[in-house]
């Protein structure tokens, strides 16, 4: 026969045992545990583009076609995105000043640290991965953990795409949990877009190049670099001065010597030797096309103040390299397209090919290009060619 007391009890102790597993939260995030080794490291750029008289242009690439891997994450998802799932409208069809390209955060710790981490941005977070929080002008990582020695498989599309480079390092697992999914990489990466100044400058002074630093930094270090045709030349300098003139490199340099001093550039910075291995191999092919541009190592406190950074627990060292690029578009690159310009009427298919394929040698900056040749006075026929083929572009874009 049944004990009364000791069903009341037993009645007790399910109740008290139920209640104490109902106030267990389910999906807590464990507070950061120390980890007195972590170290992080952080590389991305800065782009910008000037006319020759040195004004900063609003651009966009005029392009949805995404240059990172489908399981990369977007603000766009959802809303705007394609049929095709290729289309980034807020980062392509945005006219702003200054897009920042791939940030990538790297930990290296010493034993298993949970962590969280906030970017401050004064812009638009366009892309991300792993999964994180969009907040008011900046980004979240909260449910991060960092393994030194975890082996996993990483998410790849399994087409070839510059975003897996920047994996070539000694960097740790990162794990971050989601609600429905946990996702792994070897990094926290981002991306966006805004407006914003930044501290170097460049216009054209007949056929050399002023250059203006605007920061305390006057050890600053810099490439100026020219791809005419193919041919390629490189100038180092240190901005010891607010202001300073040099001419435009000499072409016929091989591209070898070119990637060996920004190496030692990004090497000099703070980045270990693969880091800058991998910086540079995923900018491999955009670094180095047609164009004028200076690449600078931004100061630290400037890129302290445009992204703050908060790691939790603190880390042991932080070294944030992000390369400044200054693209400056030039009377000659000006010239080169409105000679092709004036051949896309041209009967014959396979002249408008050629004329445009020439065209597209500018990449992104094709529509600040065109834009300087429709506010100049040039050949009345030229400057149609050029708002012609600026509607097309945004047409296809908007």
């Amino acid at each position: 026969m049944l004990n009364p007391t000791g069903a009341r009890l037993s009645v007790l102790n399910l109740l008290l045992l139920l209640l104490t597993f109902a106030f267990i939260p389910t999906a807590a995030i464990p507070p950061p545990k120390s980890d007195d080794g972590l170290v992080v490291h952080e590389w991305g750029t800065f782009t910008t583009v000037r006319n020759k008289e040195g004004q900063a242009l609003l651009w966009r690439p005029l392009s949805f076609e995404s240059d990172l891997p489908k399981f990369v994450y977007s603000v766009d998802r959802g809303q705007s995105w394609k049929a095709n799932d290729l289309t980034y409208r807020t980062k392509s069809a945005t006219p702003v000043t200054v897009r920042m390209e791939t940030p990538v955060i790297y930990f290296y710790a010493t034993q298993q640290t949970d962590a969280r981490v906030r970017v401050g941005f004064p812009g638009i977070i366009t892309e991300w991965y792993p999964q994180a929080q969009l907040k008011d002008r900046g980004i979240e990582w909260n449910r991060l953990r960092i393994f030194p020695d975890l082996r996993v498989e990483l998410p790849h599309s399994l087409i070839e795409n510059h975003y897996y480079a920047a994996r070539e390092t000694d960097g740790s697992i990162l794990e971050l949990s989601g609600d429905e999914k946990n996702e792994y990489e070897k990094f926290l990466f981002y991306r966006g877009v805004g407006s914003f100044s930044l501290p170097v400058s460049l216009k054209l002074q007949a056929d050399r190049v002023a250059v203006t630093n605007t920061s305390e930094e006057k050890q600053l270090h810099g490439i100026l670099f020219e791809n005419r045709s193919g041919q390629i030349g490189f100038t180092t300098l240190k901005l010891s001065e607010p202001e300073a003139t040099i001419d435009r490199p000499t072409l016929g340099t091989p591209l070898a010597d070119l990637r060996k001093e920004l190496r030692t550039m990004l090497i000099e910075a703070g980045l270990f030797e693969k880091e800058a291995d991998a910086m540079l191999n995923t900018w491999r092919d955009s670094w180095f096309e047609e164009g004028l541009r200076l690449f600078y190592v931004m100061p630290r406190t400037q890129t302290d103040t445009i992204l703050p950074l908060k790691v939790e627990p603190e880390p042991k060292s932080i070294v944030r390299v992000m390369v400044g690029r200054t693209e400056l578009i030039t009377p000659d690159a000006e010239k080169n397209v409105s000679a092709q310009l004036l051949k896309l009427n041209d009967p014959s298919p396979s002249v408008r090919t050629a004329a445009r394929k020439q065209i597209d040698r500018y990449g992104r900056f094709v529509e600040s290009i065109l834009t300087q040749i429709s506010a100049a006075p040039p050949n009345p026929r030229v400057k149609a060619a050029a708002q012609r083929l600026l509607e097309e572009l945004r047409q296809v874009g908007g």
